[in-house]
């Protein structure tokens, strides 16, 4: 199982964003192709499938731009992977209008691709935006999506990302 190019590059241009300022000032295009090594073409269609999707809010003209809709640690991988795949299904199986597989009438597997499709969006459900932003050392340390922020005692020494950054505004 392997996530599409636009769905990776999705998640890559979030984190980049959710770095910038989270939620709280508008970035544009060329500030996260730039950032990223995106082709700008690339995050142009990106910000319009993850704007439909509601992932993002953006605005058009003097000051306009994007901005995450919700805080990062409110926005979980699962919606990132699903505002540019769909709906995640790891077999056709799983969709029940669709009626093309061939051993479909013998098969005693396909019941339980729904649990097994479920399972695997319950666990990019449970990773945010907020842990992808942060470096690898500090990922565990993230807030789960709709969670708490960690304790203090859960942070035994600052933050480099804390400590070392200041909110950026375009």
């Amino acid at each position: 199982m392997r996530l599409s190019s636009l769905a990776d590059y999705a998640v890559v241009m979030l984190a980049a964003a959710a770095r910038h300022c989270g939620a709280s000032c508008r970035l544009n295009a060329t500030l996260l192709a730039g950032e990223t090594g995106l082709p700008l073409p690339t995050v142009q269609k990106l910000v319009s499938k993850l704007s439909a999707a509601g992932l993002i809010e953006s605005a058009r003209g003097t000051g306009g731009g994007f901005r995450l809709a919700r805080p990062p640690a409110a926005i979980s991988l699962a919606e990132i992977v699903e505002a540019i795949e769909g709906p995640i299904a790891l077999t056709v199986c799983v969709d029940s209008a669709r009626h093309d597989c061939a051993v479909e009438g013998n098969c005693r597997v396909k019941p339980h691709w729904g649990v097994v499709s479920d399972a695997v969006r319950s666990a990019l459900a449970q990773v945010s935006l907020a842990s992808l932003s942060n470096p690898p050392a500090l990922a565990g340390l993230a807030a789960p999506v709709h969670g708490h922020a960690p304790s203090a005692s859960d942070l035994s020494s600052p933050s480099p990302v804390l400590a070392g950054e200041s909110q950026v505004s375009f």
